[in-house]
């Protein structure tokens, strides 16, 4: 979809659209990675992964589609080199359980759906571990390894080459998503190295949470950098671990601001040349039910003590608390090696705000210099009851020359130029 079919924003400023894809018709997207000029989408309802022809962006083209194991999750991927590796985990927003969405979102799953006494191995449906594919031909992804787990399954993974994974993975007996590292050394046969996890979720082990039964404490995933893991944990808020030894990771530092403020916490990006951390808490529920959510900036130069300095501004030009959906951060882009890597701009997704650019060159007043707010989409995919047909911007990826592709739950690839 080219030149004057290109869909017209609700609202732009220092960015323009030059591409947009419907991904072969499934146009429901969460994670995006891009490898050789090709786009690896991992779909929320569609039920596996696409990959997408991105060397033209003004022309992307859906080349292949892989589906998902039966009742199977493949919505978070990562690339690097020739691999790729696809989270499998249960399809939850397919599982009567989660119709209603708060479900999902508060308190621990092993509660609900996926620990032995609700979901006995014999029963389980789903496939759960990580899988890997060589993609040396990126239109056609070949499965060579896959690394099994007794649970719902993973979730998220960081792996930017080399030996180390590392994933959030459900396990049977903990409460909800822990850390784990994951040795690569033959892709083949991934292997788990390393776990942790927060006091009281080893209920197997007869830990107790000290938290609400109405909390979810569970690592959304982690971001490494040297030694360090900077995990999100979502109500539990950041979780610093030395993987020094990455058979036995352990605690650097714990801070949780939930409550008072709504907790969600999704994605801890350090900035080490700056020592600082960009720390953005997911809007989780429609019509700010869990109210409005931040992006925060810490200092860690000392970092067995990182402090909240700022937070980024929160989109006002419109409406959007009572628009429909989620309004507030989602995702961030992460500063892989292989894509654009920025102390000083920050690439995020506001949902039902699309997609906002910052400029942090003041860590202690971030700004919003840009900002890209798609149409309602054409078409819910999204198959819960009493969705509202509008945009929810879910994951963005930046290439080293500034190109943005940005996924929506329902609405397509977009492919954007920021002109900030």
């Amino acid at each position: 979809m080219t030149g004057q079919n290109l869909p017209k924003p609700d609202f732009v400023k220092n960015m323009k659209l030059i591409g947009h894809s419907d991904q072969g018709g499934r146009p429901d997207g969460v994670q995006v990675m891009v490898n050789k000029g090709y786009a690896f989408v991992g779909h929320m309802f569609s039920k596996g992964f696409s990959v997408i022809d991105v060397r033209d962006p003004r022309q992307p083209r859906a080349v292949k589609y892989i589906p998902a194991p039966e009742n199977t999750w493949t919505i978070h991927l990562q690339t690097h080199g020739d691999l790729l590796l696809v989270i499998n985990a249960r399809d939850m927003f397919a599982a009567a359980e989660f119709q209603d969405e708060r479900q999902y979102y508060r308190g621990s799953h092993s509660e609900k759906a996926v620990t032995a006494k609700t979901a006995p191995t014999s029963e389980r449906n789903w496939t759960a571990g990580l899988a890997v594919y060589d993609i040396a031909n990126p239109e056609e992804p070949r499965r060579i390894g896959f690394m099994p787990i007794e649970g719902g399954g993973i979730h998220r993974v960081w792996y930017v080459g080399g030996r180390w994974a590392y994933v959030s993975a459900m396990l049977d007996g903990f409460t909800d998503y822990i850390f784990m590292t994951v040795d690569m050394t033959d892709p083949t046969r991934p292997k788990e190295a390393g776990r942790y996890w927060l006091p009281g979720m080893n209920t197997a082990a007869g830990e107790h949470p000290d938290w609400a039964p109405t909390r979810r404490y569970g690592l959304h995933h982690a971001i490494v950098d040297g030694d360090t893991a900077y995990g999100a944990w979502r109500d539990g808020g950041l979780v610093m671990m030395d993987v020094s030894d990455r058979t036995a990771p352990k605690l650097i530092a714990h801070r949780n601001w939930s409550p008072p403020f709504g907790g969600g916490t999704h994605n801890c990006l350090p900035l080490p040349d700056r020592q600082l951390m960009v720390v953005l808490d997911e809007a989780v529920l429609d019509n700010c039910e869990d109210g409005i959510k931040y992006t925060w900036m810490f200092d860690i130069r000392e970092p067995t003590n990182p402090v909240s300095i700022a937070t980024f501004p929160t989109p006002s030009e419109a409406d959007y608390p009572n628009k429909g959906g989620h309004f507030g951060p989602h995702n961030i882009h992460e500063n892989r090696p292989d894509s654009m890597v920025s102390s000083d701009t920050i690439f995020a997704t506001y949902q039902n705000a699309g997609i906002r650019v910052f400029d942090i060159g003041n860590a202690h007043r971030p700004e919003e210099v840009a900002a890209f707010v798609p149409p309602a989409p054409n078409r819910l995919v999204d198959h819960r009851p009493n969705r509202p047909k509008v945009i929810q911007s879910c994951d963005v990826w930046v290439s080293a020359d500034g190109l943005i592709y940005c996924t929506d739950f329902n609405g397509g690839l977009y492919i954007l130029e920021y002109r900030g």
